[in-house]
């Protein structure tokens, strides 16, 4: 007999109903092992994937993570590494050369006269074929009352003029430097030669004028349109004008000074028909007499070296617009 109190005895195999199925009668330990298995297996096989073989003491210890934070880094974004830097870049921005449109074209500059002719009078007074008729090969030029000689200020012009052009990019070729290697001209057919043989998109003869006081102002010499000889203007007349038109502009502008008031009819442009270097010019071709070097007030300004630079800078800049820049 036994006491309510106290547990019932356990079952025996033979107690047991024989109506419910043999793997109903596990014990709970038993499915628990069962349960564990699995996850054991699995954790097994992720440290042999990760970690390889457990034998190798060499490797420092791995840490293995559990299958879902596993799963979590896999698919995290990946963060880009910065870009590095170019090399020899320290911050700044990088420049790049100003671009030059009107580089390598070609632009002849003819110095009026030569400060030598006055020594060579004999040789400048050889008359030579302008086409039309002959002409004296040079002339000596005019020069201010103080003795500043056209020729001197012409070449000033010139070569400063060459420095403005060749900051652009052009390429730019004087008819003579004077000096020991031209003494005296070049005659006035030498000077038009140069440029047709140049093939010139522009040449300008730099000159000042000498005619009586009172008579002030710039003006731009045209070339008429002739043919005799070997003189056939007509394929320049027009881009001549066009030329002559953009300095006479230019240089009114940056030198403040006025057409002449003595011809053109305050244009500023004159046309003429017997000046060898225009008639045997094949290129667009200007003079340009920049002022009165006779007048007081005009000599002033020509023997002032800050206006030369403005003269100089007024001729670039007409050419520069004529040859579209």
């Amino acid at each position: 007999m036994r006491n309510d109190d106290s547990p019932p005895p356990p079952e025996s195999a033979s107690s047991v109903s024989p109506d419910r199925p043999w793997y109903a009668r596990r014990s709970t330990l038993a499915v628990a092992v069962a349960a564990l298995a699995p996850a054991c297996l699995a954790g097994w096989v992720l440290t042999e994937v990760l970690g390889g073989s457990a034998s190798d003491d060499s490797r420092p210890p791995r840490i293995v993570m559990p299958l879902a934070a596993s799963k979590q880094a896999a698919t995290a974004p990946t963060a880009s590494p910065a870009p590095a830097p170019a090399p020899g870049a320290s911050g700044a921005t990088a420049t790049t050369p100003a671009a030059k449109p009107l580089a390598g074209r070609i632009v002849v500059i003819d110095p009026g006269h030569n400060t030598g002719n006055f020594k060579h009078t004999t040789e400048i007074n050889r008359q030579v074929d302008i086409g039309t008729n002959l002409k004296e090969c040079d002339t000596t030029g005019t020069t201010t009352n103080a003795g500043y000689m056209e020729a001197e200020f012409s070449m000033d012009v010139s070569r400063r003029l060459r420095t403005v052009l060749e900051a652009q990019g052009l390429k730019v070729i004087l008819t003579h430097e004077a000096g020991a290697a031209r003494p005296f001209g070049p005659c006035i057919d030498e000077r038009a030669r140069i440029g047709n043989e140049a093939r010139a998109e522009a040449v300008v003869s730099v000159h000042a004028d000498g005619v009586s006081a009172g008579n002030r102002g710039y003006h731009v010499i045209l070339p008429a349109k002739v043919k005799g000889g070997g003189a056939d203007t007509a394929p320049i007349v027009d881009s001549s004008r066009r030329l002559g038109e953009r300095i006479a502009g230019n240089f009114a502008r940056t030198t403040g000074s006025a057409p002449a008031n003595y011809l053109g009819s305050g244009t500023g442009l004159v046309i003429r028909d017997d000046l060898g270097g225009l008639n045997l010019s094949t290129r667009p071709k200007v003079f340009i007499e920049c002022g009165n070097m006779r007048d007081a007030k005009d000599a002033t300004q020509l023997s002032s070296p800050e206006w030369r630079q403005k003269a100089a800078q007024g001729i670039a800049d007409g050419i520069v617009g004529f040859l579209g820049g």
